[in-house]
């Protein structure tokens, strides 16, 4: 009986063997691939595997195909040339049963003259073998994935793509971690990527005919970008490449087992190892790898919930004051061009994402009392609907019976037509449901047609002196001639008060963002530019942005959880054109005529004419709840920063 049960035992010591193709390594990188990595042999026709799989000879070095056999095939019926062991029977003369009964029937005549006659095959090869789980998927996900590939190339903009690999490079420049920007695709399911991860991923250093992959090990994160090495290099940085995680040639260790794909070491490292299968064990035991739903996620996180043709009512970027109604007619990535409603010819439109505060459901601001401009347009064209409430971004509840922001009150706030200044600014009016209209102090329209509108939670707003406070150049009222400026002269002269501080969001989460992170950012004053930018600076929860290679002027403040900041290889993801780098070449030529980026409406308010000085006038400043004690801990948030 003991015999009898040898050559079960060495029968599936072989099949755990090979299921990996060319280690048993893979069940010691999870869980997730050792399980479908020992199914390969529940096929009723497949013959068993034998003990020794040479196929492949490169310099002297042997690999195999996972069914030991003649590896690639054609199929007698239709031509289709694929893997031998995803085609059908035991003799694999045909890629389907279509094609194995077409052989004897009327049709092989014709077939095997188009053949003749150079004709490309029409079907395609198909796996009829009871495939694990994981094959499955990964067949699902790739298919996915080539078509959103095509969608993307037919989308972007046929513009020089820029490299963030050469710009990133080995060395201290770091981008922004996915997990920061909670909005994207994969945002919230980021934080077991590290480095050390072990992938596979095509093998470029190979002379074979057909794809082969090879594992490599994520040594740098940037983003949705990873700086790979092929196992084996050990610490030769000369062959490192990046590489966008979420493409479709990169996946978890076991996906070549579980779809027949062979691994094959790159060509200029074969000659240092004699085994590669005992090396390949060696190095992933214990190793981490991708989810093994890491495909799946990301083909699921890039479904938009916003579709064509869906009405919306946005700001109208040509009086801040008002609403109009707009129509989604793209979508990218999150991103919507929204096109007015009463555009003949669509070219008066606005780009924001889906979670803008810019945006709302249909009836708004009638709901809040905020002011809208009526449609000429009488009818709706067909296929147009209202896009449902849930599907924007929500704020918080306030409750505006007790203390809450008053009609004149002062504050500080982000000029939205000069994003790089916090200017001083008054509430004009208080709205429904937390809304506040507020205009810039000193440059406001008498009508009032250039107010705009924040929730009193914004984190665009801020109470007087938050800007002294925090070593953050405050932009006077224009006219304004007492300078430095001074809020308890100020409030004096103009006979006002400061809105409390207690009424603002003093609520800091712990983003991630560090300075010197690099990032892809929408250029808010041209809202249809996503730009290589840089973090320069934090305060609390606001970013300062600026963008590689222009000047300090064009900088913007921006919130943390703003749904315009994008990490490393966004762009490149969803198919969105990124703009490079201003090249100092380029500035130069250009010099007097007008910047790429317009800011024709932007008011930068006076220079400053000499520096802050803080002195210590908390004696005068006794209205001002800001110069509050730091050991109280409502005004945590205002704890002064260096800058």
């Amino acid at each position: 009986m003991e015999s009898a049960r040898e050559p079960a035992d060495e029968r599936s010591e072989r099949r755990h063997r090979d299921s990996f193709g060319i280690s048993e390594g893979c069940e010691s990188c999870s869980e997730e691939s050792s399980s479908s990595c020992s199914s390969d042999d529940s096929d009723e026709d497949s013959s068993p595997l034998p003990t020794t799989l040479p196929i492949i000879h490169t310099n002297g070095q042997v690999y195999t195909y996972p069914d030991g056999k003649a590896g690639m095939a054609t199929c007698e019926m239709c031509g289709m040339v694929g893997v031998r062991d995803a085609f059908y029977s035991k003799t694999k003369r045909f890629c389907s049963v279509s094609c194995s009964r077409s052989y004897s029937s009327n049709s092989k005549k014709a077939s095997i003259m188009a053949r003749l006659q150079g004709k490309p095959p029409t079907k395609k090869a198909k796996v009829l073998q009871k495939q694990p789980l994981m094959a499955k998927l990964a067949a699902y996900s790739q298919n996915q994935n080539n078509q959103q590939s095509q969608v993307k190339t037919k989308a972007a903009v046929p513009l020089d793509s820029f490299d963030w690999g050469n710009y990133i490079g080995s060395g201290d420049l770091m981008g922004a971690p996915v997990s920061c920007f909670k909005h994207v695709p994969m945002g919230t399911s980021w934080d077991d990527i590290t480095e050390g991860i072990r992938v596979e991923v095509l093998n470029s250093d190979s002379s074979l005919p057909m794809k082969v992959y090879w594992i490599a090990s994520i040594i740098k994160l940037a983003g949705f970008k990873a700086l790979l090495r092929y196992e084996g290099f050990d610490s030769d940085s000369g062959q490192d490449f990046w590489s966008n995680l979420c493409v479709p040639d990169i996946h978890a260790v076991g996906w070549c087992a579980s779809g027949g794909k062979p691994l094959v070491p790159p060509k200029s490292i074969q000659h240092k190892v004699t085994n590669w299968k005992a090396f390949l064990v060696k190095r992933l035991t214990g190793a981490k790898t991708l989810p093994s739903d890491f495909s799946t996620k990301v083909q699921e996180s890039m479904q938009f919930p916003f579709k064509k043709l869906m009405r919306v009512e946005v700001v109208d970027k040509a009086h801040l004051c008002r609403t109009r109604v707009a129509l989604v007619q793209q979508v990218i990535g999150g991103r919507l061009r929204l096109v007015y409603e009463e555009s003949q010819d669509g070219s008066d439109d606005f780009w924001c994402h889906m979670y803008s505060p810019l945006i709302h459901t249909i009836g708004w601001s009638r709901s809040i009392g905020h002011r809208f401009k009526r449609s000429d347009v009488a009818k709706k064209l067909d296929g147009q609907v209202d896009a449902p409430g849930q599907l924007f971004a929500k704020v918080k509840d306030v409750d505006q019976s007790g203390e809450w922001f008053k009609d004149g009150m002062k504050l500080e706030a982000i000029d939205p037509l000069n994003l790089s200044a916090i200017c001083v600014a008054t509430v004009r009016k208080v709205l429904a449901d937390g809304y506040l209209m507020i205009g810039i102090d000193g440059s406001e329209a008498a009508d009032g047609s250039d107010w705009f509108c924040y929730h009193g939670t914004s984190p665009s707003i801020f109470p007087a002196g938050f800007c002294e406070i925090n070593s953050i150049e405050l932009t006077p009222p224009r006219g304004y001639t007492k300078l430095p400026f001074r809020w308890f002269d100020y409030l004096r002269e103009t006979s006002s008060v400061a809105a409390p501080v207690k009424l603002f969001n003093k609520d800091v989460p712990n983003h991630g963002f560090v300075p010197g992170m690099k990032l892809e950012a929408v250029d808010l004053m041209e809202p249809r530019l996503v730009c290589v930018a840089t973090v320069t600076r934090i305060v609390h929860r606001l970013l300062r942005i600026h963008f590689d290679g222009w000047e300090d002027e064009y900088d913007q403040w921006v919130d943390c959880e703003s749904p315009d900041l994008y990490p490393v290889g966004w762009c490149q993801l969803t198919g969105y054109q990124l703009q490079p780098p201003a090249m100092q070449a380029s500035r130069d030529l250009t010099a007097g005529v007008p910047k790429q980026r317009k800011k024709s409406q932007q008011y930068k308010g006076q220079k400053k004419i000499a520096a802050l000085q803080l002195k210590d006038e908390a004696a005068k400043a006794d209205d001002f709840s800001f110069r509050q004690s730091s050991s109280n801990s409502t005004d945590g948030f205002f704890v002064k920063q260096e800058p």
